[in-house]
């Protein structure tokens, strides 16, 4: 059976990087007997500029007819004026909301190869492989009330809702949970239950799922404390589950500890286990254009599709190994070089992973 994959480059180094993981995909198409088909809309600021929306009706529709997602990154400066519904960004909420994408999956593995490229100590972050995994759909990105009022002394007042129901906290737990039982049975539960009651019902929720997976190790932390884990010991993490607005900055801080964010993908869930899958970078619209912008993440992030949502396991494997392989030649875009490899840039990068996908 033929998937569909819908393809959105974005802005700034998204349809960039976009490339290079639809020329990887393109490779096991003829090489390698992957049935897709793949069909590309705009999103984020390069939608609004064509169709004054920056989650057009037809780029939804692709989206939701599709198989699975591929999105580069959305935002950047030019559109930082529009009124806020019609920001960038709005595209990346509207996708999560109506594909109902509650679970997003982070993994930050140090890869051999890149362990001087790293900032912190090689003996820190040697061997790190841990898995982040981010509800996505709920919490004060979209609790309500939200809004900005003026107060009776004509002072403004912004404000926003941090809220989850239980069945929000459950669903995200179970994938958490079973993620770890594929691992090494270990699972931190980040919160700050000592001070926000919506954190306190996270944790009760998250300890009565444990009840159904008496294999896993459950333990938990304040989000603060697990910050600072992160940088000192970030190998006594095997996976972390979290909420949404506390999994967006420990996500990004966990990418720096693998030497750079341009190495890490993602993979965004329904309970059927359809999928947006992205690099959790930006779009970096300082670089845009230039052909230097690091396409792994992107790449890594089409593996994850086959992996987790189109269920071809050998042919994301196949990505993976292409990508240290492609690594233990030396090959580095900007971002990873450090001295004695060779600087590569997007394309050359891609060409790269895609020759290496060669039996």
């Amino acid at each position: 059976m033929t998937r569909k994959i819908a393809v959105l480059p974005g802005d700034g180094i998204g349809p960039e990087v976009i490339a290079e993981a639809v020329k990887v995909l393109e490779r096991l198409r003829r090489d390698f007997g992957l049935k897709i088909e793949m069909e590309t809309e705009p999103v984020g600021g390069t939608a609004y500029d064509l169709h004054h929306h920056p989650l057009p009706v037809a780029t939804l529709r692709l989206a939701e007819a599709a198989d699975a997602v591929l999105l580069g990154a959305v935002g950047g400066v030019k559109w930082d004026m529009l009124p806020r519904e019609l920001r960038p960004e709005k595209a990346l909420l509207g996708l999560r909301s109506d594909l109902k994408l509650f679970a997003n999956l982070r993994p930050a593995i140090l890869y051999p190869q890149l362990a001087s490229a790293s900032t912190l100590k090689p003996e820190v972050v040697a061997g790190l492989d841990l898995l982040i995994v981010r509800e996505l759909t709920g919490d004060i990105y979209f609790g309500e009330p939200r809004g900005v009022r003026t107060l009776a002394n004509g002072e403004r007042q912004g404000f926003n809702t941090m809220v989850y129901a239980e069945h929000e906290v459950e669903r995200v737990a179970r994938v958490a949970f079973d993620a770890a039982r594929k691992r090494r049975k270990k699972l931190c539960s980040v919160e700050k239950a000592n001070v926000l009651e919506t954190s306190g019902l996270w944790r009760e929720v998250v300890i009565r799922v444990a009840g159904d997976y008496p294999d896993v190790e459950l333990s938990h932390m304040y989000v603060d404390n697990a910050a600072m884990q992160l940088v000192r010991a970030p190998k006594q993490f095997d996976v972390i589950v979290t909420g949404n607005i506390f999994g967006d900055i420990l996500s990004d801080e966990a990418a720096m500890l693998t030497g750079s964010i341009g190495m890490l993908p993602s993979a965004s869930l329904d309970s059927a286990n359809k999928g947006m899958y992205e690099p959790i970078h930006g779009s970096a619209p300082d670089i845009a254009g230039k052909g230097i912008a690091n396409p792994l993440a992107t790449i890594l992030s089409a593996g994850m599709m086959l992996r987790y949502t189109l269920n071809e396991p050998t042919l994301a494997d196949r990505i993976e190994r292409a990508v240290s392989k492609v690594l233990d030649q030396g090959l580095r875009t900007g971002d990873i070089h450090t001295e004695g490899t060779k600087k590569v840039g997007t394309a050359e990068m891609g060409n790269a992973v895609a020759a290496a996908l060669e039996k």
